[in-house]
């Protein structure tokens, strides 16, 4: 049986369909990691670069400081911090944490630079019409910076999302659920079906996030709901 008919059989195989093993639980776990992953992420990085991007104080150094966290392998994090938060806790800190900060720090750069850069991007002359007509500073971002730098703070949230979902799987490697689990079993059980199942599965999912976060973008850039225009947003301020 060669690698594609038996990767087939193995997803066409109902009961790799149901219970706790199965596909779906394995897709929402793997879904749940990956978006918490994101939403702290999003926490951090998007603040900063906004407040970064408006002052435009710290510039270099963060984007940096970003360029030198995306070098760093997610594998070889997760082998320093796991001594820590298995410590600190013994089933959560050996089998989620890692994975869950390793993805974090992998998620920020991408999230800050273009936040930083979208922000910075916004025409300073429309911003300092704005503070001329009374606009505060929490104001002018809200308002102005926000709206038109929307496009590139997607675009990072698209590139930080596929990375996600697809280091999501190294969890699996210290126990960890998700669809890396069918990857780590079906290498240690000699079954390619299982092993490339999970490979397609985790590269289908990539590709819908990518597809969503596409769609998501084409949207912002069509007639119908494209970013508002300087001209709008300043008649708007005013």
């Amino acid at each position: 049986m060669d690698l594609i008919t038996a990767t087939a059989a193995w997803l066409a195989d109902g009961a790799h369909w149901t219970g706790s093993q199965g596909i779906p639980n394995r897709l929402l776990e793997h879904l749940l990691l990956s978006g918490l992953s994101l939403g702290l992420a999003m926490l951090v990085a998007i603040p900063i670069g906004i407040w970064i991007g408006h002052t435009g104080r710290f510039a270099s150094f963060a984007v940096n400081l970003a360029n030198l966290a995306r070098a760093l392998p997610s594998l070889a994090l997760i082998g320093i911090v796991l001594p820590i938060t298995a410590a600190l806790d013994p089933q959560l800190g050996f089998k989620v944490y890692p994975a869950l900060i390793a993805m974090v720090v992998l998620a920020i750069p991408p999230i800050l630079v273009n936040t930083q850069a979208g922000i910075a991007g916004v025409d300073r002359d429309l911003v300092e019409a704005g503070r001329a007509m009374g606009m505060t500073e929490a104001g002018l971002i809200r308002r102005l910076e926000l709206p038109l730098a929307l496009e590139p703070i997607v675009a990072g949230l698209r590139s930080a999302s596929v990375q996600v979902v697809a280091t999501a799987t190294l969890g699996a490697i210290f126990g960890g659920g998700g669809l890396g689990r069918f990857l780590v079993e079906g290498i240690a059980q000699d079954d390619d079906g299982k092993t490339f199942g999970g490979v397609v599965l985790v590269a289908a999912l990539a590709l819908t996030v990518e597809g969503a976060f596409l769609f998501a973008l084409r949207l912002i850039r069509s007639p119908g709901l494209r970013r508002t225009s300087p001209a709008r947003v300043a008649s708007s301020a005013a």
